[in-house]
């Protein structure tokens, strides 16, 4: 169940922040994207490190005001950091072993909606309908259609 939760929660994020009509979900999802990089903060499991990290992750966020493709990247970066928490053993909530590995499990299912440009799942249905329409022969009423 480790394993399986922290992918239904990344499918909860990515339906609930579906409900927020553009520019402002892509300007929030980079606002969250920020925070998840400064999560690590109070912990100071990696030192000087955490402040490196936040730095890096502050400037991707900032960049992700005005692109889905650097809130992607962001999310992808906090997927790296909680996999070196993880096998640190210096976990993202201190009493949860396990959660910095959830955390790297949840992650890259929100990085790949943001990839993918963050679009709500109408969006992404109308998108791969008109891509399988456009690989569909054109046929005319009474003839047979012709492979290319």
């Amino acid at each position: 169940m480790i394993y399986v939760a922290p992918i239904f929660i990344g499918l909860a994020y990515v339906l609930l922040m579906s409900l927020v009509r553009e520019p402002h979900r892509r300007r929030l999802n980079a606002v969250m994207v920020g925070g998840a990089g400064a999560a690590y903060l109070s912990g100071g499991g990696l030192g000087g490190w955490e402040f490196a990290f936040t730095v890096v992750a502050t400037y991707v966020a900032y960049r992700g005001l005005d692109s889905w493709t650097f809130i992607g990247i962001g999310w992808l970066l906090h997927t790296a950091w909680d996999v070196v928490h993880h096998i640190k053993g210096n976990p993202i909530v201190p009493f949860a072993h396990g959660s910095s590995l959830g955390c790297a499990i949840c992650d890259p299912v929100i990085a790949v909606w943001c990839l993918g440009g963050g679009r709500t799942p109408r969006e992404w249905v109308r998108a791969m309908s008109s891509r399988t329409a456009d690989c569909l022969p054109v046929t005319t009423p009474g003839t047979v259609a012709r492979e290319p």
